[in-house]
């Protein structure tokens, strides 16, 4: 905001009104300023160029949590952000605070350029992987983008060239989703531009389009309907083959395409939206005559309380996955349209599958079954929520539900206490620890595991030993054949 750059640049305008022969004193020069008169504003906006400064949310929990930027002068009293650095500050745009630098002296200004500047933090500091990668809207944009459907509007139309193909999609002779076959220039691993031929979308020609000339970033990294996984993997591709220019300026325009194409999309979702599965009662009717054998077997004795309790809970959550399972068949399966072709999916379905927001978890809570809830002593409760928030729950089963919406709450504000205080212990051991080495030798080493919670895979393998050093030559499980070596990345 422009108020805020005045109050912040203030002695640097006073200086400049000086050397301008605009005021002869500082008193002169504040007189003018807080008038705020038109030759201010232009001396401000000398000022300000080329003049980074730095932003910073708290809690800083990475180094990531303070960049640098060049301002933009804007009405209003807001700061405006760049969406794709939003997930390293970890911020949204719901009322986040964020407190904003100067760097006075020139080498505070160069160092605020060379190494915080936002385009010069691609990477995660955890991992290497790259961390401005776009997130919800512009996912749901890429994704509807590179959508493919049976019998749309110039199916099996042949273009010659990427032009060519934005031409007919600006008429409407071509849908978005139809399949198409394109000629698209590649750079062969000689360097050399050769045109080939794809069996694509006009969506996914366009998002083509955008990617850096390049051999290792070749027209398949997204000829494919694209999720947040493949977004990131082409993000990545185009970072360590194109360098990090061509990088920062393809996620800027990725970004720009996810917003447009979401918006004119125009996705959003009503309670038909949430499909109930036709097979639901059969199953929890099914289940419920298992429940009802293992009461029996317990009143004669056969099974214990314990073995029972065991029977019944297992039996339910089979039962839940399989509600589950029924439920995104039914939503993820192609439907037709009035006219015969392939309808567009279930935007429901696309909000989940693509990753921009929702999991089949929460899917199924609103199509499925709730299923098993927790006691407060967290023991699961033999009897399941058999309802789903469509159908809507009865009062027992709104009761039960009460507890664990409570403990989830509770449990996020007492987890982050225990995990800044171990951040804090960190810091503090390290504090003194320098590194002189590129390879230390030691033969200490961990071992890398998936990380599981309730059954449910939260960080798969792959995602926790990236950025890592492998220990001991990694190899194909059942031959000799080495995928890492010994000390490498």
């Amino acid at each position: 905001p422009k108020k805020m750059a005045l109050e912040l640049f203030k002695p640097f305008i006073y200086s400049r009104l000086e050397a301008k022969g605009l005021s002869s004193t500082v008193k002169q020069a504040k007189k003018l300023v807080e008038k705020e008169r038109p030759e201010v504003w232009d001396i401000l906006d000398e000022v300000i160029r080329e003049h980074p400064v730095m932003l910073n949310r708290a809690p800083t929990l990475h180094r990531l949590g303070i960049q640098a930027f060049e301002p933009v002068l804007i009405e209003g009293k807001a700061i405006q952000l760049h969406p794709l650095v939003c997930s390293a500050f970890n911020a949204d745009f719901d009322g986040d605070q964020m407190a904003v630098h100067v760097p006075l002296s020139l080498e505070a200004q160069l160092e605020a350029r060379v190494l915080m500047m936002s385009t010069n933090n691609v990477l995660s500091p955890a991992n290497g992987a790259p961390i401005i990668v776009p997130s919800q809207d512009m996912i749901l944009g890429l994704y509807y983008t590179t959508i493919m459907r049976e019998g749309m509007k110039g199916e099996g139309m042949v273009f010659g060239s990427i032009e060519e193909v934005q031409f007919a999609l600006d008429n409407g002779d071509v849908h978005l989703h139809a399949k198409i076959t394109a000629r698209i220039p590649q750079i062969d691993e000689h360097g050399i531009e050769i045109e080939k031929r794809f069996e694509t979308t006009p969506g996914r020609v366009r998002i083509g389009a955008l990617l850096p000339k390049n051999a290792k970033a070749p027209f398949e990294l997204v000829n494919n309907l694209l999720r947040k996984k493949d977004v990131q993997n082409v993000i990545d591709a185009v970072y360590r083959y194109c360098g990090q220019k061509e990088s920062v300026i393809f996620c800027d325009q990725i970004m720009s395409m996810g917003f447009r194409e979401a918006f004119k999309a125009g996705i959003s979702f009503g309670k038909d939206d949430m499909v109930i599965p036709e097979t639901k009662w059969s199953i929890v009717n099914d289940t419920r005559g298992q429940v009802t054998d293992f009461e029996q077997q317990y009143m004669d004795g056969l099974i214990t309380q314990g073995e029972k309790y065991n029977k019944v809970v297992d039996a339910w959550s089979k039962c839940n996955d399989k509600v589950t399972d029924a439920m995104m068949d039914t939503i993820s399966a192609p439907q037709k349209d009035d006219n015969g072709a392939e309808a567009e999916p279930n935007s429901v379905y696309m909000m989940a599958h693509s990753g921009a927001r929702g999991s089949v978890t929460q899917m199924k809570q609103l199509g499925g079954m709730r299923g098993l809830m927790a006691k407060p002593n967290g023991d699961i409760i033999e009897t399941p929520i058999i309802s789903n928030f469509k159908e809507g729950l009865s009062v027992l089963e709104y009761f039960n539900s009460t507890h664990g919406a409570r403990k989830g709450l509770s449990d996020t504000a007492l987890k982050t206490a225990n995990s800044g205080y171990l951040t804090r212990r960190l810091v503090d051991v390290a504090q003194d620890c320098i590194v002189r080495m590129h390879d230390c030798g030691t033969e200490n080493s961990i071992t890398a595991e998936p990380a599981v919670n309730d059954g449910e895979v939260i960080t798969s393998l792959a995602e926790r030993v990236l950025g890592r050093v492998a220990a001991e030559d990694i190899k194909v499980p059942g031959s000799d054949e080495i995928i890492v070596g010994e000390g490498q990345l």
